[in-house]
C-alpha cells in the first residue's frame, strides 16, 4: 500500500477476495431491494465515503456529477406515475403531480446513486487477478473470458484518448469543427479502435495457442490466503447479512410510496435492528481505511 498517495490508500482491498466479494454483493443486492429513506440515506453515504477513502479529491468528480441525475429522476418520476393522495399541481390538461410519487422518484434516484457509487468502488478493489481466484477453479474459460471483457473497458478508453490526441496533435478533431467534421472524426476513431481491437484479438488467440491453453488440465496460482483475519471479518459479516436478512423478511424495511405513503419508523424493532447491522456492515470498508489511516499517521509521527 502507498501510504504515501492520498488517492491510493485502501486497507479493505488487501482482504481476501472472497470478504470483497461478499461485501460488494451484498451492498448492492440490499440497495437494490430497500427503498426505506433511511436505508438508501445509509447506502448513499456510506458509498460515497468509501469511495472518497480510495479516491481522495477525484471521487467527488463522480459524486457531484450524481447530485444533476439525483434530481432529474427525482423530478421526473411525477411526470410518469400520477399516483398518490397529496396533488402538488396539475399540469398538461389536469395531470396531477403528487407528493407520494415525488418522493417514490426521490427513492429510486437514491438507489441509483447508491449503486453506482458501489459499482465505481467495486471497479476498484475488484481487480481481474481476484475475480479469477474467485471462480477460475470453478468455470475457467468463463471467468476468463469476462475478465478480459471487464479489462477491456478501460483499455478502450484510454486507446481512444490516445487516437483523438493523436488526430488532434495533427490539427484533426479539434472542438471548433463542424458537427459534420466532428461525426467525421468519431467514425475514424471508432474505425481505428475496431482495427486495433481485432487485431489485438488474433494477437492473443494466436499467443494463448502457442502456449497450449486448453490442451491439458489448467492448474492455478493466487496470492491470496483465507487468515484468521479474514475468518472473522467474514463470520461478523454473515452475521450482519443474516440480521438484516431477517429485518428485512420480517418487514422492517417494508415501504410504499404509492398510492400512500406508509414508511416503518422507530416504533417497529426490526426497522431500528436492521438498520444499525445495515449501517456496520455497510461501514465495515470505510473504517478499514480509515483505522489503517490512523494507525499508519500515528506510525509515522513517532519515527
Amino acid at each position: 500500500m502507498n501510504h504515501d498517495d492520498d488517492q491510493n490508500r485502501n486497507a479493505f482491498s488487501e482482504y481476501n477476495p472472497a470478504i470483497n466479494f461478499l461485501f460488494y454483493i451484498s451492498a448492492i443486492v440490499f440497495g437494490m431491494f430497500f427503498v426505506h429513506p433511511v436505508f438508501l440515506l445509509c447506502s448513499c453515504v456510506l458509498a460515497a465515503a468509501y469511495y472518497i477513502t480510495i479516491r481522495g479529491a477525484r471521487a467527488f468528480k463522480l459524486i457531484l456529477g450524481l447530485i444533476p441525475v439525483f434530481v432529474i429522476i427525482s423530478v421526473l418520476n411525477p411526470l410518469l406515475n400520477k399516483y398518490g393522495e397529496h396533488v402538488l399541481f396539475t399540469w398538461a390538461g389536469g395531470r396531477p403531480y403528487t407528493l407520494e410519487a415525488l418522493f417514490y422518484g426521490m427513492a429510486i434516484g437514491a438507489m441509483f446513486v447508491s449503486i453506482i457509487l458501489w459499482f465505481a468502488s467495486y471497479n476498484v478493489v475488484m481487480t481481474s487477478d481476484k475475480f479469477m481466484y474467485l471462480f477460475g477453479a470453478m468455470a475457467p474459460s468463463v471467468t476468463l473470458v469476462l475478465t478480459m471483457v471487464l479489462r477491456f473497458v478501460p483499455d478502450y478508453i484510454a486507446k481512444t484518448r490516445q487516437i483523438a490526441g493523436a488526430r488532434k496533435s495533427i490539427g484533426k478533431g479539434g472542438a471548433q469543427d463542424t458537427k459534420k467534421k466532428r461525426f467525421q472524426n468519431g467514425a475514424t476513431i471508432l474505425s481505428a479502435l475496431t482495427s486495433w481491437a481485432l487485431e489485438g484479438g488474433i494477437i492473443t488467440a494466436d499467443s494463448m495457442r502457442s502456449r497450449g491453453y486448453g490442451c491439458g488440465k489448467r492448474t492455478s496460482f493466487s496470492i491470496y490466503r483465507f487468515d484468521s483475519r479474514d475468518k472473522c471479518l467474514m463470520a461478523f459479516m454473515i452475521i450482519l447479512i443474516a440480521a438484516v436478512l431477517i429485518c428485512g423478511l420480517k418487514g422492517g424495511m417494508s415501504t410504499t410510496f404509492t398510492p400512500a405513503l406508509s414508511i416503518p419508523g422507530t416504533d417497529n424493532p426490526y426497522t431500528v435492528t436492521g438498520l444499525i447491522a445495515y449501517f456496520v456492515l455497510l461501514a465495515i470498508p470505510t473504517f478499514i481505511n480509515i483505522r489503517e489511516e490512523v494507525v499508519w499517521r500515528i506510525l509515522r509521527s513517532g519515527i
